[in-house]
């Protein structure tokens, strides 16, 4: 466990030394929330819709924990580069820990970001809404923290795990941008997921991401993209997550194994 808490403290003072990762982060999904949520605002109400900020937060938040916990597989590279890689490898500690570590350590850096830019969503108008939209509940922001998370550990295992078994900064680069921009827009992240033609309703089905917002939105405003029990949806967006979470570790855990020194 020693070997595990020493790799999460690493990424935590990394995060926090670097005040520019902190605040320049949380410029794109800004971006998105004001120009998106109060541009295409009104439209929104005019279909019948509501409020697009309201609707709108939850995916910028999960945008946010998408971006920094799958981009946290790059330090692995910069690791790779410098020489520090290797110097973990050789240490006399299980590599499950050490991959364990960092991936956890990615998580928490991508969960404080979310928790910031949901910060920034409240600061922008958004509020937490019971499920007949009557009301505010505030209660439903540890259960939003619980989503946060479980996103940041799924996607930093991923990242982990690409980032175990690429060698250059450019190719991680290009994947990630190949991978994140279709799981970030087919994540019912901008728009709703209902009433959609088979084959994207299918893709969508397929996405990780898609669980994670949908499971943010409907804790924070009661809106629930696969069904409308509450309890159901939940437990569902939950397990689903916690078992892409177990999967992803392990392979990230398998890929790091067998990286030569």
């Amino acid at each position: 466990m020693g070997a595990i808490y020493i790799m999460w403290l690493r990424e935590l003072k990394r995060y926090f030394r670097s005040k520019a990762q902190i605040v320049v982060s949380l410029g794109q999904p800004t971006l998105y929330l004001l120009a998106l949520g109060f541009g295409f605002g009104p439209v929104f109400a005019k279909a019948g819709a509501g409020n697009y900020i309201q609707f709108i937060a939850p995916g910028v938040i999960g945008m946010t924990v998408l971006f920094s916990s799958i981009f946290s597989g790059m330090a692995m590279l910069w690791d790779r580069q410098f020489g520090f890689l290797k110097e973990t490898l050789v240490a006399p500690v299980p590599r499950i820990q050490i991959i364990f570590g960092r991936t956890l350590g990615g998580a928490t850096v991508a969960s404080l970001q979310g928790l910031l830019m949901l910060i920034v969503c409240l600061i922008a108008g958004f509020r937490p809404m019971h499920q007949n939209g009557v009301g505010h509940n505030w209660i439903a922001l540890p259960a939003a923290g619980i989503f946060i998370g479980m996103i940041a550990i799924v996607f930093a295992a991923l990242g982990a795990s690409f980032g175990s078994t690429i060698k250059d900064m450019q190719g991680f680069q290009m994947l990630m941008n190949f991978m994140v921009l279709p799981l970030f827009f087919l994540s019912g992240a901008l728009f709703p997921l209902k009433n959609l033609g088979v084959v994207l309703t299918w893709i969508t089905h397929l996405d990780p991401l898609a669980y994670g917002i949908d499971g943010l939105r409907g804790v924070l405003i009661g809106n629930w993209q696969f069904s409308f029990n509450w309890q159901f949806n939940f437990m569902f967006d939950f397990c689903l997550l916690a078992a892409l979470a177990a999967i992803f570790l392990g392979t990230s855990a398998w890929l790091f194994s067998r990286i030569e020194v």
